[in-house]
């Protein structure tokens, strides 16, 4: 049953119909699941592995991630037209020293909630640890095509992001064109990576930064007339007429939106707004910011193919379908007065309680 009015050290749990944490002694495994709706069917979402050695209080911000994300999935997967709720797992270990007994320990931690949860790879999993983990869970997707699954999800994350930047930026320039458009991404990934090859087959001029070399090398390879940032902070200083977030959450914090100078922003990072207050400063100064939950559902869309035949054109398909749906969205905030992200909500929960 979802809880009401919490407070306190509990109100972050407010309106999740079921949390779990928990440690298995025998692997070592911490982790925790938050199912926030199963309102349009069984909740999905990833699963994240990460130590959060970058936050104050690591454990609560694991807690705080996983509630963040699964409420960001309910919304997602009913903008995407899917019969899911949302919800989410993170695993608080380091990534690079994961197990199989943790992968199998997580595995059983999934399958003890009979299917009311169904899991995917996020942050720091891999398509490999997740053939891991469907091995001790039959509710997993993200899998190998050699397992039952579609393989990695990044490249229709990158597709829907990509649509609904051409939908915003019809609305910001009267065509969705992105040719000659400079675009500055932040995180070159499996999800910005991707991106970078649609951007650049567009003719648009991308500026890129990333912590890793050995990605930028993987660019440069594919993409040598991209133009590569030393920093962020240097990245920002440029005449950008797209930023595109792709990487960690909680980067557009109030201090940045008080600042930026740039008319769109459209990525594929979970939970961009480091607080909710964030959205509102950007509308106030006509920056427009095009929802993350709404854009970068592609990933979700391909794991959950997984369930009904693993065709991945008619995924495809589907996620093509951002860019009417980010359409609606904004059109929707400009004729209501409300910022995207409460006119991407509003869509979602009018779908949720069966308006529309």
């Amino acid at each position: 049953m979802a809880s009401t009015d919490l407070t306190g050290p509990w109100s972050d749990f407010d309106g999740h119909e079921q949390v779990v944490v928990a440690y298995d002694a025998a692997s070592g495994m911490q982790a925790v699941i938050a199912v926030h709706s199963t309102a349009l069917g069984p909740a999905l979402g990833g699963v994240r592995m990460s130590l959060y050695a970058d936050r104050p209080e690591p454990a609560a911000a694991a807690r705080h991630d996983a509630l963040r994300l699964s409420r960001a999935m309910t919304y997602k997967n009913a903008l995407a037209g899917l019969d899911h709720g949302g919800g989410k797992g993170v695993i608080f270990a380091d990534p690079a020293n994961k197990s199989t007994a943790v992968l199998h320990a997580f595995g059983r931690l999934v399958s003890s909630l009979n299917g009311r949860y169904l899991t995917a790879g996020d942050v720091g999993m891999s398509v490999a640890d997740m053939d891991i983990v469907g091995e001790t869970c039959g509710w997993t997707t993200g899998r190998s095509p050699e397992n039952g699954g579609v393989g990695d999800s990044g490249i229709l994350t990158a597709v829907g992001v990509w649509q609904g930047m051409r939908a915003a930026a019809g609305q910001v320039w009267g065509t969705p064109e992105l040719r000659g458009r400079r675009v500055g991404v932040v995180g070159a990934g499996k999800v910005g990576g991707r991106l970078i090859g649609h951007l650049i087959d567009e003719g648009a001029t991308v500026y890129v930064v990333d912590p890793s070399a050995a990605t930028l090398a993987g660019v440069l390879a594919k993409y040598p007339q991209v133009q590569v940032m030393e920093s962020t902070a240097g990245l920002l200083t440029e005449d950008l007429d797209v930023l595109s977030p792709n990487a960690m959450g909680g980067f557009l914090t109030l201090e940045l939106a008080a600042t930026l100078q740039v008319p769109l922003i459209c990525g594929g990072a979970n939970n961009q707004l480091a607080t909710p207050e964030v959205a509102g400063v950007l509308a106030a100064r006509g920056v427009l910011y095009t929802p993350d939950f709404m854009v970068n559902c592609g990933g979700v869309i391909q794991v959950a193919e997984e369930r009904t035949g693993c065709d991945l054109e008619r995924a495809r398909a589907k996620v093509m379908d951002v860019f009417t749906t980010t359409e609606k969205v904004l059109a929707r905030a400009q004729r209501e007065g409300r910022t995207p992200v409460a006119a991407a909500e509003a869509q979602a929960e009018d779908r949720i309680a069966g308006r529309n």
